[in-house]
Order: structure tokens, then C-alpha cells, then sequence
């Protein structure tokens, strides 16, 4: 939301709101010339409003979205708003269960080093960018594509890509085949000339592809040879890869990425598909690649003090964590993984409760506050807690503790973490804070 505030702002719009609390990107809106209050109260919704544009979580009974609709004013769900003005230029969509953020930030940051000056809105700051937005000169518009209340159907872009597709969002789609059909329909919405960059060793990705049109084309990329663009000869080279990048059987040559895990393989597969789609010379493109260093809260390396390592990591999801945390151990070979993971929503956390369990074998010691609630009804916060997912930790065979207070995080971790020890706060919410408290004390004592 703050990003497309921040796209519609660049375009002469004026823009008010409101967040039900306060915050840096609350901050840097007003900064920027938006009125966002604190708190929703119909009285923020100024009589000069045209039109009102709401975010999934926002309610019915929502006073602002209430009085909106009273006035007869235009509601735009985001996704709509960001279908609008997507279609005014050729777009390119990422889709996946994982992945999107860092896939289409390393993809603009691709583009407008050769020049090409994307529009793009992406659902993470990109410190290289200067933002999670911005606006260009150029033909593109990069957007990332939620599958949530099937969001992206608004999205018809020229180039779409499929990371994978994974059981998520069970809150709100009945079951795995639901979500795969949703993803069908957004291949479907491909523009006739445009192309869809697919997952070619994803299962459920393939069912989507199985059932596509003769008549829109598809490129899939993967680490087999069988897919349009592969990676071979993959070397592991102090704790980052390189590789050989073949399409259709040619080499295109050698691929280094300053992401670490072999997630980011594919996710640079990605960005190499849809870059050579968007018409970037195929050297230009590998040349490039290795230059992007990441997005905000994705395996960011915050401080390191006293022989003390400490990340930020926005992994959310089962697959999610045992990624990063396998990525943690190549790159940094620590003596023991401190993971401070705090589940986001109840319903998520409760329908992968038992891969949520297995997900945290990577790490040496699990600490877990409450579930970050978001979206959640009041009856879902009733059928489980974070005690519970600790509980189902531990009988997995790992470490793990339950501790609600952030402070009283920060006191276990002042406590028994030593020289060689990694901390990583992760998730959706805003566990980033125990990291930035720790970080604070260290620099005070150590």
C-alpha cells in the first residue's frame, strides 16, 4: 500500500489514509506530502476524496471504508489500483508462494542498470533502489503479484512469472488444488504476445502449465536440462554460487549471485528468463546479475559485533525458514543459529503446524513470542497459540523456548549467546525489533 501511495504521489496525485499504527513508512509518506493518520476514524476521510483504495485486511465495518461507501465514493481494492496502472505500460507480474520480493527487486534493479528505467512497485524496500517504488521513463512496469484474495487476477501483464506454488493463505483458499487453479487463471491472463516465465520442476507448477493454451508461450527454468533456461555446473565458492546458464541447450556462459542459497539458483534463473524477455542481451543480463546485493529483511546482515553475527530474515512460511536457515549455515558457518521466529497469523500457524514443526532443524535453539495476529478471526486466535508450536518444536527433536516479551527476548539473548553464535529475528511482523535491541545493547557492552 505505502508503495503505490508512493507511485500514485510521483504521478501528481493527492493521497490521505490512515495505518492502524505508527511507523517509519508512516513517516516517510507524511514526508513525502501524504496526510496518513494514525488509527482509522471516519473523520480522516477528507470531504476533496475521489475515490479509496483498501488493502485485503481492511474490513467491512471499517469506519473510513463505511463512510466511503455512504458518500458513494469508488472503492479500488489495491490489486486493482495496481492493475490500472500496470496496464498502462507492458507489465511484467512475479507470482510464487516464495520469492517474490527478491525475484522482482533483482529483476528492476537488472533493468534500469541497463538503462531500461522501469515503473515498479515491489513489497519490499530494495536499499539499491532507494525504496519498494518508483517511477521511470521507460515502457515496463515490475510488479509483485500476491495470490492472496486472488489479487493478481488484476494483474494482465506481457511477462509472468511463476517461482512455484506452494500450500499458503489456507485461511482463505479451501485447498492445495484451489490455489493451483487460481494460478492457472493468472497464466491465462498473459497478454497473447507476451510470455510466461515458469518453475520447470515445480509439481504444481507444472499442472498449471499443462493447462495452457497452444497459443501463449511459456519458458521454464530449473536445474534440469529439460527446462528453457537451466543452471549447470553449480560450485559453491565461500558460502555464494556460480554456475553455467544454458537456454534451449546453449550456454549463454558463466552466472555469479551475491545471494546466498540455492533458492536464489533459481530465483537469478528467474530474473534471467524474464530480463532476456524484456529484450536485455543475454551477456548484459549475467554481467549484471551478481552486482544486486538483496532487499530489506531478506537474509540482511545487520551488525556484526564481538564475533557476534546478527540477520533479519522476513521468512514466514515453512519452506521459507528451512531455506534461509540452510543459506545461514553455507554463508556463515556459525557455532550455533539463534532463530527468534515469530509466527505470523494464527491460521497459517495452525494449518502447517506439523511444517512449521520440522521446518527449525537448521537451527540450534528456537525462540518463539505470540503469533503476530493479523487478519485472524477472534475464534482462530482460540485453537492455537505459540506455547503449542513450541511444544511441537521440541518433540521434533530441536531446542526450542516460548518467550512473549520482546524485552525479556532480548535479556535470554544478552544471556547465553556467545563469540561464533548467529542470531537471525524472523518473520512477517515486527520481530525486526528484538534485532535492532539487541543490536543496541551489544554496542553499549561489547
Amino acid at each position: 500500500m505505502s508503495g503505490l501511495a508512493k507511485l500514485l504521489m510521483k504521478n501528481k496525485a493527492i493521497v490521505s489514509g490512515s495505518d492502524q499504527t505508527d511507523s517509519g513508512v508512516v513517516n516517510r509518506l507524511c514526508q513525502l506530502g501524504a496526510d496518513i493518520k494514525v488509527g482509522h476514524n471516519e473523520n480522516n476521510l477528507s470531504t476533496k476524496t475521489y475515490a479509496v483504495v483498501i488493502s485485503a485486511a481492511i474490513k467491512e465495518d471499517n469506519p473510513e471504508l463505511k463512510l466511503a461507501r455512504k458518500r458513494g465514493l469508488k472503492i479500488y481494492k489495491y490489486a486493482e489500483m495496481l492493475g490500472t496502472l500496470c496496464n498502462c505500460y507492458d507489465g511484467i507480474a512475479v507470482a510464487g508462494t516464495h520469492g517474490k520480493s527478491t525475484t522482482a527487486g533483482w529483476l528492476v534493479y537488472l533493468l534500469k542498470q541497463a538503462g531500461a528505467d522501469p515503473n515498479f512497485i515491489i513489497g519490499a524496500d530494495i536499499t539499491q533502489l532507494g525504496g519498494s517504488c518508483g517511477t521511470g521513463d521507460g515502457k515496463y512496469f515490475v510488479a509483485e503479484a500476491c495470490e492472496y484474495d486472488r489479487s493478481f487476477l488484476n494483474l494482465k501483464p506481457k511477462i509472468g512469472c511463476i517461482l512455484n506454488i506452494e500450500q499458503d493463505h489456507l485461511d482463505y483458499y479451501k485447498d492445495e488444488n484451489e490455489i493451483v487453479d487460481a494460478f492457472g487463471e493468472f497464466a491465462r491472463g498473459v497478454k497473447p504476445d507476451g510470455v510466461l516465465i515458469a518453475n520447470g520442476a515445480d509439481s504444481n507448477v507444472a499442472k498449471v502449465i499443462g493447462h495452457l493454451g497452444a497459443d501463449l508461450r511459456c519458458e521454464t527454468f530449473g536445474l534440469d536440462k529439460n527446462c528453457s533456461f537451466c543452471a549447470q555446473d553449480i560450485k559453491l565458492n565461500d558460502g555464494l554460487y556460480a554456475f553455467d546458464v544454458y537456454h534451449n541447450g546453449k550456454l549463454l556462459g558463466e552466472a555469479r549471485i551475491s545471494l546466498p542459497g540455492r533458492h536464489n539458483i533459481l530465483n537469478a534463473l528467474a530474473v534471467v528468463a524474464m530480463a532476456a524477455g524484456a529484450g536485455l542481451p543475454c551477456q548484459q543480463i549475467l554481467q549484471l546479475l551478481p552486482s544486486f546485493t538483496g532487499i530489506d529483511r531478506r537474509l540482511m546482515l545487520k551488525e556484526k559485533i564481538g564475533k557476534i553475527t546478527i540477520l533479519d530474515d522476513y521468512a514466514h512460511h515453512p519452506t521459507e525458514i528451512k531455506a534461509s536457515l540452510s543459506a545461514i549455515r553455507q554463508r556463515y558457518q556459525p557455532r550455533r543459529i539463534w532463530c527468534v521466529f515469530q509466527p505470523h497469523q494464527y491460521s497459517r500457524t495452525r494449518f502447517l503446524l506439523d511444517d512449521f514443526a520440522e521446518s527449525f532443524k537448521l537451527a540450534d535453539v528456537t525462540i518463539v513470542p505470540e503469533i503476530y495476529f493479523v487478519r485472524d478471526s477472534e475464534s482462530a486466535k482460540e485453537e492455537i497459540n505459540s506455547a503449542i508450536l513450541v511444544e511441537r518444536i521440541r518433540s521434533n527433536g530441536t531446542e526450542a523456548v516460548f518467550i512473549n516479551n520482546f524485552g525479556a527476548i532480548c535479556d535470554y539473548l544478552k544471556t547465553n549467546v556467545t563469540a561464533g553464535d548467529l542470531v537471525v529475528t524472523m518473520g512477517a511482523g515486527d520481530i525486526w525489533k528484538v534485532a535492532d535491541e539487541y543490536i543496541q545493547w551489544l554496542r553499549r557492552n561489547r
